[in-house]
C-alpha cells in the first residue's frame, strides 16, 4: 500500500507576495510614515464617497512618481504570477497523488468484490451436490419405495420436501447474487404473454395465499400485447414480489398482480394491503441480507435478498422499480416493460 504523505497546505499567492504598500516600504521607496499618511488619505477620500486605490493616493500626495509606482506594480504582478504558478503545481501534484491512492483503493475493492462473488458462486455449486442426493431419497420416500409410510412418517417427509425447496431457492438466490450488478445478468428477452405468466404465478401461490387467508388476484386483459422480457427471470422476480406481498400481510389481506398497457410499454404492479414500509426505510429494503426487523425474534423469515435480486433483474430489463408504500396501509411496487409486435 502506498504510504500516504502528510498534507501540507500550499502557500497562497497573497501570502507569498507582500501588499503594495509593504513592498514599497521594504524597497525603501516609502517610509512607514508616508504609508500611514497615504492610507489615511485613502480612507478620507472613501468617506467623501470617492474610493481610490493606494497607488492613486500616493500620487496625489506626491509621495511617489508614476514611473516608480508602475515599475513596482509590474514587479508585484510578476511575483503574483510566479506564486500562482507554484501554487498550481503543488495542487496538481496533490491531485495526482490522491488520484493514485483512490485508484489503488478502487482496485482493492474490485478484487474483494470478485472474491466475494466467486465464493458465493462456489459455495452455491458445492451445496447442490448433497442436495441432489437428498432430493433423490426424499422422492423415493415420498413414493413409498422403501415401504408404506405411516401418517407421522408422511408428515415428516412433507417437512423434508418443504425444507429442501426452501434451501434450493436460497441457493438459486445466492447464485443470482454472485452477479456484480444488473448489467452482469445475462438476459434472453423474447415475446412474453403476461396473462399466461400471471396465471401461472397465481396458481403456484394460491395454496399459500389460502393458508394465510389472503386474497390473491390478477388483472391482465386478454388483448394485452406481448412484452419483451426474459420469461424465466421475470417470473422469478415477480415471484419474489408476490412472496413479499403475502409474507408481510395479515389474514383478510389482499395481493393484486396487474398489467396495464401504457403507450408502447406495459405497466406491471404488485400491490398488497400489508404492513407497508416506513418512508425513511425505502432504500434499505434493497440492501442484500438486510431486513427492516433484524432482531433474533423477528416475525418474518427470509434471507433478505429477494428484493435485491428482483431489483437487479428489473433493472437489467432497462426498467426501474418504483415503490409507493405507507406504514400500515400496504405497498405497491411497479415497473414497466416494452411491448413487441413479435408473436410468443
Amino acid at each position: 500500500m502506498t504510504k500516504q504523505k502528510p498534507w501540507t497546505s500550499p502557500l497562497t499567492p497573497e501570502v507569498l507576495v507582500p501588499r503594495l504598500g509593504d513592498s514599497l516600504v521594504e524597497k525603501g521607496l516609502l517610509t512607514p510614515a508616508d504609508l500611514r499618511r497615504a492610507l489615511e488619505h485613502q480612507h478620507t477620500r472613501s468617506l467623501d464617497g470617492k474610493r481610490i486605490l493606494l497607488g492613486q493616493a500616493l500620487i496625489e500626495l506626491e509621495l511617489i512618481d508614476r514611473k516608480t509606482l508602475d515599475r513596482a506594480i509590474t514587479e508585484q504582478i510578476s511575483q503574483l504570477q510566479e506564486a500562482l504558478r507554484q501554487s498550481n503545481l503543488f495542487l496538481e501534484e496533490r491531485v495526482r497523488e490522491r488520484t493514485a491512492e483512490l485508484q489503488e483503493a478502487l482496485d482493492k475493492l474490485t478484487e474483494l468484490n470478485r472474491l466475494k462473488n466467486d465464493f458465493i458462486s462456489n459455495v452455491s455449486h458445492e451445496l447442490r451436490t448433497p442436495l441432489a442426493h437428498m432430493v433423490g431419497y426424499i422422492d423415493l420416500l415420498s413414493v413409498e419405495a422403501f415401504g408404506t409410510l405411516t401418517s407421522e412418517q408422511r408428515s415428516a417427509v412433507n417437512v423434508l420436501e418443504k425444507s429442501y425447496r426452501r434451501l434450493g431457492n436460497l441457493i438459486d438466490n445466492l447464485l443470482f447474487l454472485s452477479f456484480d450488478s444488473s448489467e452482469s445478468l445475462h438476459l434472453e428477452p423474447a415475446p412474453t404473454r403476461l396473462q399466461e405468466l400471471f396465471s401461472k404465478l397465481v396458481e403456484q401461490n394460491q395454496a399459500r395465499a389460502r393458508a394465510g387467508k389472503i386474497s390473491l388476484s390478477l388483472e391482465a386483459s386478454a388483448d394485452l400485447p406481448a412484452a419483451l422480457a426474459d420469461n424465466n427471470k421475470l417470473e422469478w422476480a415477480l415471484g419474489q414480489l408476490l412472496d413479499n406481498g403475502m409474507k408481510f400481510n395479515q389474514p383478510g389481506g389482499r395481493v393484486h398482480l396487474s398489467a396495464v398497457l401504457d403507450g408502447k410499454r406495459i405497466q406491471v404492479a404488485v400491490a398488497d394491503t400489508g404492513i407497508g414500509i416506513p418512508a425513511d426505510k425505502l432504500e434499505e429494503i434493497f440492501e442484500p441480507f438486510h431486513q427492516l426487523d433484524s432482531t433474533s425474534t423477528r416475525k418474518y423469515g427470509g434471507a433478505g435478498i429477494g428484493l435485491t435480486l428482483a431489483k437487479r433483474i428489473i433493472e437489467a430489463h432497462g426498467s426501474k422499480l418504483t415503490i409507493d408504500a405507507h406504514t400500515g396501509k400496504g405497498t405497491r411496487i411497479s415497473f414497466s416493460l416494452p411491448i413487441t409486435d413479435k408473436k410468443p
